[in-house]
């Protein structure tokens, strides 16, 4: 962390009291000169710093920002060291897969405050601005064989969601298997990833990306996607901090890796009660086949199970669904 992030920490720490120059230097083992430069920094980059003779500083008030400063207000300094933040990066899950060839540790996260492209699913675009949302990537080492990879998108669905429940008081639905629904309208993307081992074909790497639409109105959002998305300021009415977001949904990534299996019954709960799609009519698109069905229930594996109109059950342990009523689907 650079003096600068590190003085913005402390004084964002001191919620809205004055901290003195000594006691910065002091803590952070750096000249009362270098702890200037870092507030006059600062400033420019639009912070409010107010400072006062004897007293010290005192921050009123700080730009949205997804920096280490930031995120070490909300985070322990040693889940920092494993938390890589970018100004902008084409693709945090892409970036990631680079950083886990070449050595990263399993918690490794990738926090950038824009995507130049960011991914979907079936190799879409993720609307990904800058200073709007929250976009991070996570590696994962988890034991397991590939067809657990449902299991494990469905719990950082559920994870994810229980993370911007605490943080914003409102909790999103889960659209089977991983998008987050807020008034009908997708707020939040998860993208999984995995990487196999060629002999024993078990799971090598996951990397769990999630792209959380946290500032946008719906103005900033293309013609073509407003009456699909929504962000949570749109969903609230009020601002939220991105960078406690993004604490919290590392902090729930991480309890997903230790939980992992043994929770199951639990996320398995939690899935079922945020879900939005059992019930629902939905139109099905897997293995080259396109359908209309009615879902019917998450199974224990977390798959999906759909009647068709035939009256024959599926298990969908993959494709596309949509949903009749939630993000424009009709």
């Amino acid at each position: 962390m650079t003096t600068r992030e590190a003085v913005y920490a402390i004084l964002r720490r001191a919620g809205g009291k004055y901290v003195s120059g000594e006691r910065i230097s002091a803590a952070l083992g750096v000249s009362r000169a270098a702890v200037n430069a870092a507030v006059q920094t600062l400033r420019a980059e639009g912070c409010r710093i107010r400072s006062a003779t004897r007293r010290g500083y005192l921050l009123e008030e700080a730009p949205d920002l997804l920096t280490a400063g930031e995120l070490a207000v909300w985070l322990p300094a040693e889940r920092l060291e494993t938390v890589c933040c970018l100004e902008t990066v084409d693709s945090t899950n892409r970036r990631l897969r680079e950083l886990a060839a070449d050595g990263a540790p399993e918690g490794q996260v990738l926090l950038a405050d824009g995507q130049e492209r960011g991914r979907g699913r079936f190799g879409r675009d993720f609307f990904s601005p800058r200073g709007q949302g929250v976009y991070l990537s996570m590696l994962l080492r988890p034991e397991g064989a590939p067809a657990d990879a449902v299991s494990l998108t469905a719990w950082a669905a559920a994870a994810v969601c229980g993370a911007v429940s605490r943080v914003c008081g409102v909790r999103p639905g889960i659209k089977w298997v991983n998008d987050l629904i807020l008034d009908g309208r997708k707020v939040c993307g998860i993208l999984t990833e995995m990487l196999l081992e060629s002999e024993s074909g078990c799971i090598q790497n996951v990397i769990v990306g999630v792209g959380l639409n946290v500032a946008e109105t719906e103005q900033d959002f293309p013609e073509a996607l407003r009456a699909t998305a929504t962000s949570l300021r749109e969903a609230a009415g009020r601002r939220f901090s991105r960078a406690q977001l993004a604490a919290e949904i590392i902090a729930a990534l991480d309890g997903l890796r230790r939980d992992w299996p043994g929770e199951k019954a639990r996320y398995l709960r939690e899935y079922r009660a945020a879900g939005v799609t059992v019930g629902r009519r939905v139109c099905v698109e897997h293995g080259g086949e396109r359908f209309c069905a009615e879902a019917v229930a998450v199974n224990d594996d977390f798959s999906l199970a759909v009647r068709r109109d035939d009256g024959r059950l599926e298990n969908l342990s993959g494709g596309e669904v949509r949903v009749r009523g939630l993000c424009g689907q009709k």
